[in-house]
């Protein structure tokens, strides 16, 4: 397996769309010397900004780790507490001297009043929001005193619950683990919804200076946003619309220009007279036969960078930099045949878009780091990817997230902030979340990446099919009416205004799934979210059959591996699926773990014990996505977009993750890495006919040579035929049906397995394996796997060979973190395969630490 590591880049990164300030205007951090306590408590205590209340009280030793074992069950005294963060600074004289002094908040978590010097100067109530504030005739030049006051945002938002007739309906909501019984007091607060508990995250509520706090300064004018609208884009030429918003104090002449330092052109320049306030300038620019940019996989993530220049009186006042790819990207959603189509168009190519849908990376924001951002992102790069879900339980991610999809050409599917609850939107509350939408639209909408805005996640689909409207309709009419009304003005009006006016040309979806209006789940219109198989128990095998335009959500649990799970429970006592650490770390319930070991025993055979049992759920929730991706690739152009749940977690815990929370790739990751190359050979045995489907996201025909092998797991080869084969461009093809029993030719189809490889002209190998059973009742013999281990300047090259089949081959370095090129490997009799191994061991610590292991280890 070959992977696409590109190094570190986040230090070029944090300078793709912040802009660069110069001449008048002046940029101070105010993240030192933070100090913070319990409102109704004595002691100061250092504190970190950006960061929560949360780590602040880990970092000074006041709280156990929140994730480990049980901890976080003694946490839930902290959102009920009121919190005071103090920190004093100095200001030069020339910076105080300037005619604009603001403060700028990034991020408030989330109900925080803002004094500065005795003064308040700011009332906030939205973590996803950002503040500023005017500033100059407070500030002096020593011991500014800058205090931020934290509510409970329990407390704030209780007498909200209480004050109306009846309950928002919020199913993730673990209002019960906080010890507020029913009282699902989530959605009355602009907030991260998953921080009140989700079923596969805990519920710790954070308070805090969550994102990075600024003061600016500057004299005359500044550059307060700078647009960049790709109003036309083909090969032969492309169309820049720029909307400069300038700042000014004083009525002045200045101009504007844009200058392409990849080019080393000036594109544009303007003469404008700017009046005090907020001016708006347009530009327009044209970019003959651009360098495109393309997804992963597709070509280059070529991007541009400009620059925007304001000067006043020939001197240069202020600068903005950004990096922009050029592409065309639609949604194209238009009747046909079957329904209607849904599928993103890219450059005028259709896209199949393959992918997972992404939570945020931690349940305290401030401690994902840029190298998390970047392994996050790399992951799902090295796995063929080329999109992402951000879904709307979540946050509006950081800047350097949005600059890596940019970067290595990852699509990203926005959601707004609103999952699997309904809201009281109306009044404030609704203003607010339309200038929540405004900042985070405004912030984003320069990304290369951004493809779609996405009004919620299954809330529609929670109101028409969750029971959610006919329970309310049976209560009380009336409260049925405002809720929907509610909704209508949110996800109908509100939103896609915001969208159509600050980020014109983008498409707006009201939910996902969507069909319609009414909720209707129609597998021939629009996205579907697919759980019949996990919540519904239905057989794996309906992974292969189900169909959809776009699955935007589908996934299967697995616990994480081993060793990971000993970090968070190393007592022995811990491993067993129903302990009390084990269920706390299993969000979904007991009902979640049933689920895997009925399909363990439907699908494979029982586990000997916890840790088999570990290895065997990984191996199943790979092998279950398998068959969707698989089926997914061969409905294309049917079907046109398979984003699996989930990316990554957020905490140590069993969950539909394919990466668990500390990097680690779990089976389903290394299966996907194959199931999303750039061409996929996919056997498929329907009605006793083994059909062979070839798909290809490449742009052009290529050819090649098919080969289809039986093998018997003890003997090796029993028969292998060859073909030439022509692959067609950017589309699924049937390329041969034959006869399985013909095929097998006598042999017992529990004691063999069909290799399928097809060679492209480069040299380059596909190559799939198809099962003709149930892998309980296959004939699986016990391997004794040999391996030899060549020292490499990074780690080792492990080599990998068995007499007979073996199914599922792990390798871990036990109890260390380093990086496996490819694992849970089926190894054909007789034959070996490489796999790279990262690591800093030393050669008697890696062959002591190494482990392999196969499926029949954990049931023998």
């Amino acid at each position: 397996m070959k992977l696409k590591r590109k190094g570190t880049l986040w230090m070029m990164l944090m300078l793709l769309t912040i802009p660069v300030c110069a001449g008048q205007v002046v940029t101070e951090a105010l993240n030192t010397g933070w100090k913070f306590k319990q409102v109704r408590g004595y002691n100061w205590y250092p504190a970190t900004v950006p960061g929560v209340v949360h780590t602040d009280l880990l970092n000074n030793q006041l709280i156990e780790d929140p994730f480990f074992r049980l901890n976080e069950r003694g946490m839930q005294w902290i959102d009920k507490e009121d919190w005071l963060y103090e920190t004093t600074f100095d200001v030069a004289p020339s910076t105080l001297e300037k005619s604009k002094l603001q403060l700028k908040f990034e991020g408030l978590d989330t109900y925080a009043d803002v004094t500065l010097n005795g003064k308040q100067i700011l009332t906030a109530n939205n973590m996803f929001r950002a503040w500023e504030v005017d500033v100059k005739e407070i500030l002096q030049e020593k011991d500014n005193r800058l205090q931020v006051y934290f509510h409970s945002p329990i407390k704030v938002a209780m007498p909200l619950w209480e004050a109306v007739p009846f309950q928002y309906r919020s199913s993730n909501d673990q209002s019960e683990n906080g010890g507020l019984l029913d009282r699902k007091v989530g959605v009355f607060t602009r907030k991260a919804g998953y921080h009140y508990g989700w079923d596969w995250g805990p519920r710790l509520v954070t308070s805090g200076i969550w994102r990075p706090v600024y003061l600016e300064a500057w004299d005359d004018a500044r550059i307060r946003d700078v647009h960049y609208s790709q109003t036309s884009v083909t090969q032969q030429e492309a169309v820049i619309d720029v909307t400069v918003e300038v700042q000014a104090t004083t009525a002045t002449q200045a101009s504007l220009s844009i200058y392409n330092q990849t080019d080393s052109k000036e594109q544009v320049r303007k003469a404008v007279e700017l009046t005090p306030g907020l001016n708006q300038v347009s530009l327009s620019f044209r970019l003959k036969k651009p360098k495109l940019w393309w997804t992963n996989g597709l070509g280059e993530q070529f991007l541009y960078n400009f620059s925007t220049e304001l000067e006043l009186g020939g001197a240069l006042a202020d600068t903005h930099e950004q990096k922009l790819g050029i592409r065309s990207i639609k949604v194209i959603a238009k009747p046909d045949r079957y329904g209607e189509s849904f599928y993103f168009e890219l450059n005028g190519t259709p896209l199949f878009a393959k992918g997972a849908n992404y939570i945020p990376c931690d349940n305290f924001l401030p401690r994902v780091t840029d190298s998390i951002y970047e392994k996050t992102i790399l992951d799902a790069v090295d796995a063929n990817m080329n999109m992402l879900r951000v879904w709307g339980g979540g946050t509006y991610e950081n800047q350097l997230f949005y600059d890596l999809c940019d970067t290595y050409g990852i699509l990203i599917w926005q959601d707004f902030m609103f999952a699997c609850s309904v809201y009281p939107t109306e009044g404030e509350l609704l203003e607010n979340i339309r200038q929540e939408a405004i900042d985070n639209v405004r912030r984003l909408r320069n990304h290369t990446c951004i493809a779609l805005w996405c009004g919620n996640n299954e809330c529609l689909d929670a109101w028409f099919n969750w029971n959610w409207k006919s329970s309310y309709d049976k209560a009380n009419p009336a409260w049925s009416e405002t809720i929907w009304k509610q909704f209508k003005d949110l996800y109908f009006d509100v939103l896609p205004a915001v969208v159509a006016e600050h980020h014109p040309g983008v498409c707006y979806r009201k939910s996902s799934p969507y069909a319609d209006d009414a909720g209707t789940r129609n597998h021939t219109v629009g996205d579907m979210h697919y759980w019949e198989v996990w919540q519904g128990r239905k057989p794996l095998s309906e992974f292969q059959v189900e169909r959809s335009r776009f699955f935007s959500e589908y996934g299967f649990q697995s616990f994480p591996e081993f060793s990971s799970i000993k970090r968070y429970a190393p007592q022995p006592g811990d491993w067993k699926v129903t302990s009390e650490v084990m269920m706390a770390h299993q969000r979904g319930g007991i009902q979640a773990n049933e689920r895997i070991l009925n399909f363990l025993n439907e699908e494979y055979r029982e586990p000997k014990d916890f840790e088999s049992f570990v290895y065997m759920s990984q191996l199943l929730q790979a092998d279950a996505m398998k068959m969707a991706m698989e089926a997914h690739r061969r409905d294309m152009p049917y079907c046109m977009g398979s984003l699996v749940w989930q990316h990554n977690d957020c905490w140590p815990v069993a969950s539909w993750s394919s990466r668990d929370y500390y990097g680690r790739w779990k089976a389903q990751h290394y299966f996907t890495v194959k199931s999303f190359a750039d061409i996929l050979l996919s056997p498929f045995v329907k009605d006793k006919q083994l059909e062979v489907y070839l798909i290809s996201d490449r742009l052009k025909a290529t050819s090649g040579t098919l080969t289809i092998r039986v093998v018997d797991m003890r003997q090796g080869v029993l028969a292998t035929q060859s073909r030439k084969q022509v692959v067609p461009a950017n589309t699924s093809t049937l390329v041969q049906e034959l006869d399985v029993t013909q095929l097998l030719n006598g042999a017992n189809p529990r004691d063999v397995v069909i290799h399928l490889i097809y060679t492209d002209k480069t040299g380059r190998a596909y190559s799939n394996i198809c099962f003709l059973d149930k892998h309980k009742h296959l004939n699986y013999p016990a391997a004794t796997i040999r391996t030899t281990i060549q020292p490499m300047t990074d780690g080792y090259e492990v080599t990998l060979c068995s007499p007979v089949f073996a199914r599922g081959v792990f390798l871990s370095v036990d109890g260390k973190d380093d990086f496996i090129s490819d694992n849970y490997i089926d190894l054909l009799p007789g034959e070996e395969t490489k796999v790279h191994i990262s690591t800093r061991l030393s050669s008697e610590e890696f062959r002591k630490n190494l482990v392999v292991r196969s499926f029949v280890d954990g049931y023998r």
